[in-house]
């Protein structure tokens, strides 16, 4: 969804470049139409939101503007100020908020803010739907926002809280509650030694509580609350590397693993204790098989294990949940997605065990609906203490469950490409292009719920070409058993993007 300007906006928020696109008077509009909305549909006379950032430099001003917009249609907005996006739904649901919204741009870099809504379900807080979203930027791109009088404005502000006490622990403490099924953390964890990279951002103080009840030795990198980011903040290989980086220290201090979070804290990425990045797509299946091997032995529930991952996710999860007599159910892309088809799988009596997304983004439903960097690193370290293996083993045997010799070796070969489009249906004629090309295909298997994905299963290769709902890209994205087939069939898939270009 975009508003004909440079925001990009979906079914969690929107994000801009600070000073162009976005600026505090967007941000106190689109937070008016996101707290009239919800007065309406929540029936409460002052709604409470939890405020929030993710500590990124300049974002101060932005949730100033967010608090002054929900105040300016009768919501009680509680300024939280820095917290993880995670941290926003537990923290949300302990002090009764109806929703939160948090200034944050996720990985983007430093130029880069927006705003991400949580809504209220039960106990738990997750993305706006689609259709509630729509709604929502309707409102905004209208303005069609309901304040409140003048006077009533005076009176609620004067009456509101301000801010909140924040325990930065809540989520660790979630964790704890939950059990990482080790009963003897203290030996569990003994010698272990983590380095961590947040950013300077929102996750560097948690992360440190975490580590601390699990009585593990770290190392922080970059925890400082400065909110300038070291190195571009979207925890890739590229981003990692280099001298003084999280792959170079690992090894350098001797230590079993690095954990590296963007700046909201809602993704992981991992690197093995010879400093090699895993990629992000290991994280998930990582923590999948963490929760099957506490399983073990324990009784499962009802029917198969489920796990709910995006169509843009790696096929290692399929052979993880094979490996355990599991099932894989896919969504579009967009957490919201994946939370939506887990909570209604949940609703039908399905065992849903984990959800989340290729890009290291994990829901453990157990402790939120939320993807949550800490709950990824809680279950990794779990599953090297259960198992008494490495990362790089556990990369091994996660190889291991592969079809073929050549992922049983080395894995899957991922390659993601992208290209700037102007606006997001832009996308749709390559869309439809592609459908027709290989929906005559016998041998393909295309689903169209977001983009296009086309499954080869007899090859084990597949590719999904969509519309960002972060960036104004379209992403390609092929993974095959092998370098030479991605290759293959990267090119071939450009190649008939090409040709349509060509007859346009």
């Amino acid at each position: 969804m975009g508003d004909g300007s440079g925001l990009i906006l979906g079914v969690s928020g929107l994000r801009g470049i600070v000073g162009e696109d976005l600026t505090p008077e967007v941000a106190v509009r689109y937070a008016g139409a996101f707290g009239s909305w919800l007065r309406e549909k929540s029936g409460d006379e002052m709604p409470r939101v939890l405020v929030c950032r993710d500590g990124r430099a300049g974002g101060g001003v932005f949730l100033d503007a967010v608090c002054a917009g929900l105040r300016s249609v009768g919501c009680d907005a509680w300024d939280c100020d820095v917290q993880m996006t995670p941290s926003a739904g537990v923290i949300a649901a302990a002090k009764g908020c109806v929703a939160a919204m948090i200034v944050t741009a996720s990985h983007n870099p430093g130029e880069w803010n927006g705003l991400k809504c949580l809504l209220a379900d039960g106990e738990m807080f997750n993305a706006p739907f689609a259709a509630e979203a729509v709604e929502i930027v309707n409102a905004f791109q209208s303005d069609e926002i309901r304040y409140v009088e003048p006077h009533d404005v005076g009176e609620r502000i004067f009456e509101d809280s301000g801010s909140c006490a924040i325990h930065v622990g809540l989520v660790s403490d979630k964790i704890a509650e939950v059990g990482l099924g080790i009963n003897d953390r203290a030996t569990a964890f003994t010698g272990k030694r983590v380095v961590l990279d947040s950013v300077n951002a929102s996750g560097s103080v948690a992360v440190e509580k975490l580590m601390q009840m699990l009585l593990i030795d770290s190392v922080q990198l970059h925890g400082d609350d400065s909110g300038i980011f070291p190195h571009t903040p979207e925890p890739t290989k590229e981003n990692l590397s280099g001298a003084g980086g999280l792959c170079d220290v690992v090894p350098g201090i001797k230590a079993d693993v690095g954990f590296a979070q963007d700046p909201d804290a809602d993704r992981l990425a991992i690197v093995d204790e010879t400093g090699a990045y895993i990629g992000e797509e290991y994280t998930l299946v990582l923590c999948a098989m963490a929760l099957m091997e506490a399983r073990m032995g324990k009784g499962a529930g009802a029917g198969k294990p489920v796990f709910v991952v995006n169509l843009s996710t790696s096929r290692m999860i399929d052979d993880v949940a094979k490996h355990y007599g599991g099932e894989v159910v896919r969504t579009a892309v967009g957490e919201a997605n994946v939370v939506e088809a887990m909570k209604r799988l949940k609703g039908e009596g399905r065992d849903v065990v984990l959800g989340g997304e290729g890009n290291g983004g994990v829901i453990w439903p157990e402790v939120t609906y939320v993807r949550d960097s800490l709950s990824g690193m809680g279950l990794v370290l779990s599953l090297m203490a259960r198992t008494g293996k490495s990362v790089s083993e556990l990369v091994g045997m996660v190889n291991g469950m592969g079809p073929t010799d050549e992922v049983r070796a080395q894995g899957y070969t991922i390659l993601k490409s992208k290209s700037g489009l102007a606006k997001k249906e832009d996308a749709r004629p390559v869309v439809e292009h592609l459908a027709e090309v290989y929906g005559g295909d016998p041998s393909a298997r295309v689903d169209l719920q977001d983009g296009i994905r086309v499954d080869w299963d007899e090859k084990g290769v597949w590719a999904h070409v969509r519309a960002s709902n972060t960036e104004p890209i379209m992403r390609v994205i092929v993974e095959a058993p092998s370098s030479g087939e991605a290759e293959a069939t990267a090119a071939a898939i450009g190649a008939e993007i090409g040709r349509l270009g060509e007859v346009e």
